[in-house]
């Protein structure tokens, strides 16, 4: 990742990592693909609402590979992707439907197939009917050809490989505000054949019973999704019943069904504290849970084996929920299980920084989706997980030791996957959208190359008893460098954690490490932290970030160990003025006699002219602050209501003037302003807060729009570019974006190398 002039202490560096790994036993669950010859790489983003629509939930393809397809239930539409380039993929209009479409499943270049649940909403405190039918599509026509009433809702297509064959999970679901949610609700759901000889207009169903077959609630299955292999075999998963059925299509019989059992995870974190500034708890990776499996997804991973994406969904009459947190494979003839995930999956997630504490005492990420393909020969297995926001590579070649390769980052929610085998293609549908975001289809393309994501992710906690278990992260708020080790960078996390921790950086190796974290200020230590530098006589210098209210901005002297050795607030009257927006970078100068503590405030206190914030410094000798205010660049109009620019960092340059991030509150395609300005605070007019004269504005220089390299480097540009360490052993500069912790956020944290600034 850098340029050293020592080769030997990189690799020095390079082999300890390696052994930390090995003694560790990191090897079992950090991502094997980081020498990987082929991998996927994101090549574009699709924003479902370009095409005047909501969500994307399943999606397809056309045999082309020139079109995609996908579900949007909140808007009864199939919508179409134009991917004929699929770096730039382009809306291609809708078709109307009679009802929310559930699922769809391209047979050839002429016909789709989707499911549509046509029942009347439910009555609180009651069920109602359960309706629903099979829209056949004429794909040249974009037209409806025919509709088929299939008895029920469904919930999932599948269409065999021979296009004879199409299978169809009517799942019939429960309505969980009447009694408790609870089964047995009538009606029962069960699996359409369709037989699909000659025109549409010549096709047949047939319906399978499957009922008295599950051990949870018998009469009342409630399948979920489907998948179909070559032997024209449809293999269906009964997720609230926690059961696998197996089906002969050609005589639309059951020749097999296993319940999908329970399985034990270790070292998860299943509490969801509410303690901390935000109440928003800890990530502990301490628990032990034995959970039903439920699954939701599956996928034939040939003819006699599947994998099975546990999600969970039922709540018992005891009050226990299923879900197991990861995936299984099967042996399909016998139901024993080949291969178990267990907690591997969301351990890889979290060192990747892509862990939602908010669904620790839930399901946790919830793997959802599933999907298996060949690319270039080599046998893929992907398991999407829903509150993750990532989506899962294994090498199946050997399917009872599936091997991560790679995590691909999403959108929120991923929920449908397609492998597009013959364009060597990845389109991943991610269902959830907010104000700042929207649901989106992201694209990737397998190739040459190592992955590129996770560009950061953690090694094995030496604070654990147990091998194997990650140093949990999120929420990356500030950075900085290590005085006199190029290969080490520090940074911190915000409120968002109760616990307020400095993490321990190697660079020596991509991705990144994070080779450990420590608590500031011990189990007391609920900051804000936004901004970390290095302290000329060892330690730190924090800055913590107030609120009115409930914490004040101040500054925070630590230890290596996170022992707090002073804090200074900011004067009295000036807090007077302050906003929710307060503190955020951090940067010092001088040695233990003559230091100086640079901080930048975010955005304009009620004291400051528009457009213009503060930069305060603080002479800890003297024990005095002054400041200066910095001039905001403006947005292009007309800008998203409720958008704003402000200050995120400051970094010591080598040449003695400070680097400043200043960045808007914007995501995706509307971020316009991720730039990194240079401003000489040795020679500015710093000043009391109330000198008589007025505060001082500075002037800046644009060193570099990072608002490029933030678009190159994720899924949906970041907003919020939180932090830039500039090494002074050789100038090398990082910047790196806060992922929010996953609340209401893609997930996706951005840690890449800039180059030396000018």
């Amino acid at each position: 990742m850098l340029n050293h002039s020592s080769n030997q202490l990189m690799s020095h560096r390079r082999f300890m990592r390696k052994l930390a790994l090995i003694a560790f036993g990191a090897g079992a669950y950090t991502l094997a693909s980081t020498t990987a010859a082929d991998s996927f790489r994101h090549i574009a983003t699709f924003d479902v609402t370009s095409n005047g629509t909501d969500v994307a939930e399943i999606v397809d393809a056309t045999p082309s590979g020139r079109s995609l397809l996908y579900t949007d239930s909140d808007n009864a539409v199939i919508g179409f992707v134009d991917i004929r380039d699929p770096e730039n993929p382009l809306p291609d209009g809708t078709i109307a439907l009679s009802g929310e479409p559930t699922s769809v499943a391209v047979r050839d270049r002429r016909y789709a197939l989707v499911g549509i649940n046509t029942s009347p909403g439910d009555e609180e405190g009651e069920p109602s009917v359960r309706t629903g039918e099979l829209a056949i599509i004429d794909l040249l026509r974009r037209s409806i050809e025919r509709t088929i009433d299939l008895g029920g809702q469904p919930d999932s297509i599948a269409i065999a490989s021979n296009r004879r064959y199409a299978a169809v999970a009517v799942e019939n679901e429960r309505n969980e505000d009447f009694n408790d949610g609870l089964l047995p609700q009538a009606p029962p759901g069960k699996l359409v054949v369709v037989r699909m000889f000659g025109p549409p207009s010549r096709w047949t169903t047939r319906d399978v019973d499957l009922t008295g077959l599950a051990d949870v609630a018998p009469e009342d299955p409630e399948p979920e999704f489907v998948d179909i292999n070559r032997r024209n075999e449809a293999i269906v998963t009964l997720q609230e019943n926690n059961h696998i059925v197996v089906v002969d299509l050609r005589t639309a019989s059951v020749t097999n069904h296993f319940a999908a059992g329970e399985t034990t995870v270790q070292n998860v974190d299943a509490t969801e504290e509410e303690l901390g500034p935000q109440e928003q708890g800890l990530i502990t990776f301490v628990e032990t849970l034995t959970k039903r499996r439920e699954p939701d997804t599956i996928t034939w991973i040939g003819d006699h084996l599947a994998a099975t994406a546990n999600e969970g969904d039922y709540e018992d009459a005891f009050g226990e929920e299923g879900g197991s947190r990861g995936f299984t494979v099967f042996d399909t003839a016998t139901g024993a299980v080949v291969y178990e995930s267990a907690e591997s999956f969301e351990h890889a997630s979290a060192r990747a920084g892509h862990y939602n504490e908010g669904r620790s005492a839930n399901k946790g990420g919830e793997p959802e989706a599933a999907e298996y393909g060949e690319f270039r020969g080599e046998e893929l297995l992907f398991i999407g997980s829903e509150r993750a926001n990532v989506v899962g590579v294994y090498d199946a070649s050997e399917p009872s030791a599936p091997v991560l390769n790679q995590l691909l980052a999403s959108g929120s929610g991923p929920e449908g996957i397609k492998a597009l085998r013959r364009q060597n293609l990845l389109a991943i549908a991610a269902e959830n959208s907010e104000d700042n975001f929207p649901s989106m289809i992201t694209l990737y393309r397998y190739g040459t190359g190592a992955p590129t994501y996770p560009q950061i992710e953690s090694l094995d906690d030496p604070d654990s008893s147990t091998a194997g278990v990650p140093i949990p992260w999120v929420a990356q708020s500030g950075l900085t460098a290590d005085p006199n080790d190029p290969l080490t960078l520090y940074s911190v996390s915000d409120s968002f954690l109760a616990q307020s921790y400095f993490y321990t950086i190697d660079i020596s190796a991509e991705p990144a490490a994070i080779v450990s974290r420590t608590a500031v200020g011990g189990p007391d230590g609920a900051f804000d932290l936004e901004g970390i530098a290095a302290a000329p006589e060892g330690g730190f210098w924090l800055a913590s970030e107030g609120r009115n209210g409930a914490r004040p901005n101040q500054i925070i002297k630590v230890s290596t160990e996170g022992t707090i050795e002073s804090q200074v607030e900011l004067p009295d009257g000036l807090v007077a003025n302050a906003t929710n927006s307060g503190l955020e970078g951090i940067a010092v100068t001088g040695d233990s006699t003559t230091e100086l503590v640079y901080v930048v405030v975010q955005r304009e206190w009620d004291d400051d002219p528009d457009g213009e914030v503060k930069i305060g410094r603080y002479d800890a000798g003297a024990a005095e602050w002054t400041f200066v205010r910095y001039r905001l660049d403006g947005l292009e109009s007309p800008a998203p209501e409720g958008a704003w620019v402000g200050l995120s960092e400051i970094a010591l340059l080598p040449n003695g003037t400070f680097a400043i991030i200043e960045r808007d509150n914007l995501l995706g395609t509307d971020a316009q302003v991720k730039r990194i300005y240079r401003v000489d605070l040795a020679s500015a007019d710093f000043r009391p807060w109330d000198d008589p004269s007025g505060l001082a504005t500075i002037d800046k220089t644009l060193l570099r729009d990072v608002l490029g390299v933030l678009e190159t480097n994720s899924v949906w540009t970041p907003d919020k570019l939180e932090g830039l360490a500039i090494s002074p052993v050789n100038g090398a500069a990082f910047i790196i974006t806060d992922n929010d912790g996953l609340d209401d956020a893609i997930g996706q944290t951005v840690f890449v190398e800039i180059g030396a600034l000018p």
